[in-house]
């Protein structure tokens, strides 16, 4: 079994890009409080927002898929799971809240792993929350001829439990001497989580939550405002080619993790700058219509009105609908489409 020792991290030389990320969302922190004195129900909109895309997404960047009614019926834990599928989105959500609510109690340990694991599947008729692998898993792929195609062999059972001990054991330990910038170890400890691969299912969904867990854990909650797991399935091919390049020779110890590092740089940066646009564009001051316009002049692009309510979630729907077709009558913006299919684009 590979050695698990974070402290090699120091002796990394990193490029001028993934310096320059790193700086970047420190500035974002230190902004971070600023961002977080806006009006309270504001921010509630933004979070509930959040929390219906990343349970969304990270289950369907699993193929996990239900319709936009029943996850935000889900979300609101107004319904009850109807299928398989919904009863792990369903356990998605209740894992993402219990982060949310209580990330500051809840250690990096395997036992606390295993029962994240064990919340993810608490609606399935799977038996498997909650424990490790019993069996080999592996990653494979289907080639042109329709044969399967096994592209990485992750750890096998009897050295999970041990693996799994020594990542945490290493990655709390580095945290604890601040010798390595959290931005560099909470990647470089979800590569090898997803190497490992411990669990039977949902190895996936559990590093995007551990993701979420120890980024706030490490001072940056941008997650809860902003969707990580809804930026990561909207360029889900970068994602995972970023990862295979980073798990390549993982088992010889020859892996490069600098792949997935900036993809993951780049998707907290990226979050943070639209967290500071949306928490920009809500002054208390504009009107409804005002507010909606200027959210219209910071896209590019065709948009929808779904857009539109993100960038300001202190408009309620029925004004965001009001204020777009006043747009689209003085001929600010197009429409086009019909039902569901409808979105907008500026015309200037």
């Amino acid at each position: 079994m590979r050695d698990f020792d974070y402290r090699k991290l120091k002796n990394m030389k990193w490029d001028n890009e993934t310096l320059g990320l790193v700086a970047q969302i420190h500035e974002y922190k230190g902004k971070q409080a600023l961002f977080l004195k806006q009006k309270p129900a504001t921010l509630e909109k933004l979070v509930d927002i959040a929390k219906i895309q990343s349970t969304e997404a990270s289950n369907k960047i699993e193929g996990i898929v239900t319709t936009a009614s029943r996850i935000k019926q889900l979300c609101d834990e107004k319904t009850t799971p109807r299928n398989r599928d919904e009863e792990e989105i369903a356990g998605y959500r209740d894992a993402l809240s219990l982060i949310h609510e209580s990330y500051e109690y809840i250690p990096i340990k395997s036992s606390y792993i295993l029962q994240l694991h064990q919340v993810l599947y608490r609606y399935s008729q799977k038996n498997i929350g909650g424990k490790f692998k019993n069996t080999q898993n592996y990653i494979a792929e289907i080639n042109q001829n329709g044969d399967q195609i096994v592209c990485f062999m992750p750890l096998n059972p009897v050295e999970t439990p041990i693996a799994i001990e020594a990542i945490c054991e290493s990655f709390n330990h580095e945290m604890d001497s601040c010798d390595i910038d959290s931005l560099i170890l909470i990647p470089a400890f979800i590569i090898d989580f997803l190497c490992i691969h411990p669990f039977s299912d949902g190895n996936g969904r559990m590093s995007r939550l551990l993701t979420t867990l120890l980024l706030y854990r490490a001072g940056y909650v941008v997650g809860k405002y902003v969707s990580l797991e809804n930026k990561i399935e909207k360029t889900k091919a970068s994602y995972y080619e970023a990862l295979e390049r980073s798990d390549m020779n993982w088992n010889s110890e020859g892996n490069d993790i600098t792949p997935f590092i900036k993809y993951m740089l780049g998707t907290i940066l990226a979050a943070y700058r639209d967290f500071e646009e949306r928490v920009t564009l809500v002054d208390g001051k504009s009107s409804a219509i005002d507010l909606v316009r200027n959210a219209v002049n910071n896209t590019i692009g065709k948009f929808t009105k779904s857009d539109i309510m993100e960038l300001v979630p202190s408009v309620g729907k029925t004004s965001v609908e009001n204020s777009l077709k006043a747009l689209t009558d003085e001929g600010i913006i197009k429409r086009e489409g019909k039902g569901k299919a409808t979105f907008y684009f500026r015309k200037d």
